[in-house]
């Protein structure tokens, strides 16, 4: 007896002891597991926080010199160590901005004695142009040579002279050049002057090298401008010399010089903002819109619009300065720009994002000159006679909240839209990085997958887990659930391959499928319940069920059969060309049907298993005890088994849409990517998780593309989080109201 009572208390003593084993290991795991998430929560955050750091601007030297001229530019190279600055007087003088030598003089010339004019070029080409009372003009480009002398880098100044270092007459007649623009490419340059006559000139200059020497000679030719305003104040040309802009007091004249033989004036528009002149225009990189600074601190950015047929300069949106605006410099290869104003005040804008980013004094002088390096990461102010270097930290200016998720008009756009486009050949795009596309892909994807799925595994569930017999479940359930076990890059590949355009060859009979395959499905019930009794007596209980087989195979058959009579009885032959022509709907053949089929069919089984388990999992004295006290086996489905069952059911659906939501080889393979908000079922979509799985591969480490990216996961990982988090609290919601039944 005692031996006994010991070994029970032994027994009872290991049970105790695995007991608090399995209760530490599940405490564990689903600590584990939330330490996880908050983990990929946290770096998530880490790598997307950047993009939202604010913008500052620190001094970094200061160096005084003697020449008090006005300044008419300054420029420094890509290393911040060697600045420019070009007089009133003519004179280039390169300074040192090395802590070794900060403010010592590198390089002095006089460029031109004469000097009546001055412009320069876009940022990407970087040339001067000096104009003289001779109708004489010379055009240098401030340049920097790197060496290694002992392993040390150096940056020496230079001079180039890319259209030749003798002067170029501009005007025959000999007039003094009041103003002039400037531009030139590899191929030609463009010169436009305004003479003390008030004729307007342009001068093309092409480009003809020489096989025997390898030397550029150009050739040039002058034409006179028509209908040219009375007063110029500034000039400028594109880079492709295909425009000029002439600012006369507050309008803007548009030249068409593409064809040196037929220069025509476009358009000329009011430009100045309300209750203010024009002060200055410039152009931004890429050269297709002009920003217009105004004496009331307004800036103001135009370009070409297409409408009716016609392209038009259009005020497209406006910035805020403190003051009056003095000078608006362009980065070099991004939209953002600087301006100061006559209260010695830097702003900093990016103007697709439509935001100033930082305004900071920095002068006490009412005129100030600034410049700005090539990589953004440092400006150049001149006061009087003192060169200021300001440091700046600017790393994502077009990455903004509103630039993220609301419409922005791009420049060639003729409105304001939501677009994804990270990428191009041509070295003046503009990305765009808008995730509202590819948001509302995740979203039409997933809704396009739960309605094929959903009606199709819950009704399948319900079946096999009330009517269904035990041996016909025994084969359908498993065969059901290791669909799930099926690769979804597979299933994406025959979606692409051969769903796809066995869809768009077969279209009327799909549509015939899904209204013949109910009406046969109805039509076999009513022959059936017409069946002399003996016949459905000696049919055992659940199996009813097989004889649908071959009648949804049939219709299956015979509506596919018929879709090439139907597409040429009502489609003239060809279902595509009259959608798209007739009806104006747009057909993809990797589009949102084919998504919906193919992701359905790899969500079904997650739907399928869970629900099947909840309906089964109804006790049966709740079936009986309803069909006791008199209900019929559908009422008691109705009114028992599935409110029962309904927390299952609803997590099984919620289950199956965060499957969906995060699905990624099939939306990947099967729609196109095509990054477009419309419900279009026979257009495609680009998700979140396909677009990541395209693009991170190619993203710079630490860009703006990749931090997008990463916040594109965040958003993703947010849409599944919330999900499931709604999908619980109405579990247990559902769990307490029906669980006294």
């Amino acid at each position: 007896m005692d031996r006994e009572i010991a070994n029970t208390l032994a027994a009872n003593k290991k049970r105790v002891i695995k007991d608090k084993l399995v209760k530490y290991g599940i405490t564990s795991g689903g600590s584990l597991v939330l330490v996880t998430l908050l983990l990929i929560f946290g770096y998530l955050l880490y790598v997307v926080m950047p993009i939202f750091a604010p913008v500052s601007i620190e001094l970094k030297e200061e160096f005084t010199h003697q020449n008090s001229s006005q300044v008419l530019a300054l420029g420094l190279d890509e290393q911040n160590d060697v600045t420019y600055q070009l007089t009133d007087d003519g004179d280039l003088t390169f300074y040192s901005l090395r802590e070794q030598d900060l403010g010592e003089i590198l390089l002095d010339k006089v460029m031109l004695e004469d000097k009546t004019a001055f412009a320069r070029s876009s940022s990407t080409t970087g040339a001067i142009i000096l104009a003289d009372s001779k109708g004489e003009a010379v055009v240098f480009k401030p340049n920097f040579s790197t060496s290694y002398p002992d392993d040390v880098r150096v940056i020496s100044p230079k001079i180039d002279y890319p259209l030749g270092d003798t002067l170029l007459t501009i005007d025959p007649q000999g007039q003094k050049i009041i103003s002039v623009g400037l531009e030139y490419n590899e191929e030609a340059a463009g010169i436009a002057a305004v003479t003390e006559d008030n004729r307007g000139l342009y001068m093309l200059l092409t480009a003809n090298v020489n096989m025997m020497t390898d030397e550029t000679e150009w050739e040039n030719e002058v034409v006179d401008l028509p209908s040219f305003p009375e007063h110029v104040d500034q000039m400028l040309l594109t880079p492709n010399l295909r425009n000029l802009f002439v600012l006369s007091h507050n309008d803007l004249f548009v030249y068409d010089v593409s064809d040196i033989d037929d220069v025509v004036l476009k358009e000329s528009v009011a430009i100045n903002a309300k209750n203010a002149d024009v002060t200055t225009i410039s152009l931004l990189t890429g050269a297709s819109s002009v920003m217009v600074g105004n004496s009331n601190g307004v800036i103001s950015q135009w370009f070409e619009v297409l409408k009716d047929g016609k392209r038009n300069f259009t005020f497209i949106r406006d910035f805020e300065a403190g003051s009056k605006v003095t000078n608006i410099v362009p980065e070099f290869s991004r939209k953002g720009f600087l301006v100061t104003d006559d209260k010695g005040d830097l702003s900093i804008y990016h103007s697709t994002a439509h935001t100033r980013l930082i305004n900071q004094n920095i002068s006490n002088n009412d005129h100030i000159v600034t410049a700005i390096s090539p990589r953004a990461n440092s400006a150049l102010v001149a006061d009087d006679n003192k060169i200021s270097l300001f440091s700046i930290d600017n790393e994502h200016p077009e990455i903004t909240w509103s630039a993220l998720w609301q419409k922005v008009w791009y420049e060639g756009y003729p409105k304001p839209e939501f677009l994804w486009q990270s990428t191009s050949a041509s070295d003046d795009f503009e990305a765009k990085l808008s995730l509202m596309p590819i948001s509302f892909g995740t979203i039409k994807a997933a809704f396009y997958a739960m309605l094929f799925a959903v009606p199709i595994a819950v009704a399948g569930a319900i079946y096999s887990a009330y009517f269904m017999s035990p041996a016909i479940r025994s084969y359908v359930k498993p065969t059901v659930e290791i669909m799930e076990a099926l690769p979804t890059v597979i299933l994406g590949f025959l979606a692409g391959l051969w769903l796809a355009p066995l869809v768009e060859s077969h279209l009327p009979g799909l549509i015939l499928l899904l209204i013949s395959l109910p009406l046969s499905v109805l039509a076999a019930a009513l022959i059936w319940s017409s069946l002399p009794k003996n016949i459905k007596d000696s049919t055992p209980e659940g199996y009813q069920v097989l004889f649908l087989i071959p009648v949804v195979l049939i219709a299956g058959y015979a509506s596919m059969s018929l879709s090439n009579y139907l597409e040429i009885w009502l489609f003239d032959g060809n279902t595509r060309v009259y959608l798209t022509n007739e009806l104006g709907i747009d057909f993809d053949q990797r589009n949102s049907l084919i998504v919906g089929i193919a992701m359905g069919f790899a969500v079904i089984p997650t739907i399928y298993t869970i629900a099947e388990d909840a309906v089964f999992s109804v006790p049966k004295s709740l079936t009986m005890g309803s069909l006791a006290l008199g209900a019929t086996p559908w009422q008691t489905l109705a009114k028992v088994v599935i409110l029962t069952a309904s927390p299952g059911i609803f997590s099984a659906v919620m289950m199956g849409l965060g499957r969906a939501v995060g699905e990624t080889m099939i939306v990947l393979m099967a729609t196109g990517n095509t990054p477009i908000m419309d419900w279009n079922i026979f257009e495609g979509m680009r998700s979140l998780s396909a677009n990541i799985a395209v693009e991170m591969p190619e993203a710079e480490v630490g860009s703006s593309h990749y931090r997008v990216l990463f916040l594109a996961a965040f958003v993703l990982f947010i849409f599944t989080f919330f999900f499931n988090t709604v999908a619980e609290f109405v579990r247990q919601r559902l769990r307490e109201k029906y669980s006294s039944l």
